[in-house]
């Protein structure tokens, strides 16, 4: 089972890439075995504070990935990990966390169990219409905020997907395979990682 969020509007993305190319995705499936279960989240960091354990808690997913935009992206970028500090910005709701961090206490930065570099390789390797690079910094917004909560939640077993906005350079029908393509891919590397896991714990 793997869940997929995408954001909905904010400030000059009236129609947000994200959630378009999750749809599209949504359209085009995974593989059989996968239950695909899509989300479009509000940016709001108190909507994503509730809603994130809520996914979890319900669907206890092998992986969650988010997708956000970027308007500053021109690939489809991985982000490699969330960081807890430095919230300014205000949400959908003019509110931003009076702390200026997600989770009080908790460490100041948290990776993705997912190797972004070997899914950037391996996605690269297909030969898809798509650049697709790597990040170690989400922006300190909600997708930086949401894929954080979402780390701390899961221990790590998130993912973050940015996405730039539509037709600049790309369709949602590029951006919606890109995204099957690297899902599949982290869905891969995971249970070949779990099998090592396995493995070793039977020896």
């Amino acid at each position: 089972s793997s869940s997929l969020a995408g954001f909905g509007p904010f400030g000059e993305h009236a129609v947000n890439a994200s959630w378009i190319a999750v749809q599209e995705l949504e359209k085009l499936g995974l593989r059989d075995d996968v239950d695909l279960h899509v989300y479009e989240v509000p940016v709001e960091y108190q909507t994503v504070q509730r809603l994130i354990p809520a996914l979890w808690k319900k669907h206890s997913p092998q992986l969650v990935v988010h997708v956000g935009v970027s308007g500053m992206a021109t690939t489809v970028t991985l982000e490699k990990c969330g960081h807890n500090v430095g919230y300014k910005g205000l949400d959908n709701c003019r509110f931003c966390p009076g702390s200026q961090c997600c989770v009080e206490g908790g460490p100041e930065c948290i990776d993705s169990i997912i190797d972004m570099e070997a899914v950037c390789r391996r996605v690269s390797a297909l030969g898809l219409d798509v650049t697709v690079t790597i990040s170690k910094d989400a922006g300190r917004y909600l997708c930086d905020f949401t894929y954080y909560t979402s780390l701390y939640q899961s221990r790590g077993r998130s993912a973050f997907v940015h996405v730039p906005p539509l037709g600049k350079p790309y369709s949602a029908e590029q951006l919606g395979r890109a995204l099957q393509a690297i899902i599949e891919e982290m869905l891969d590397l995971l249970e070949h990682s779990e099998d090592k896991i396995n493995c070793q714990h039977e020896h």
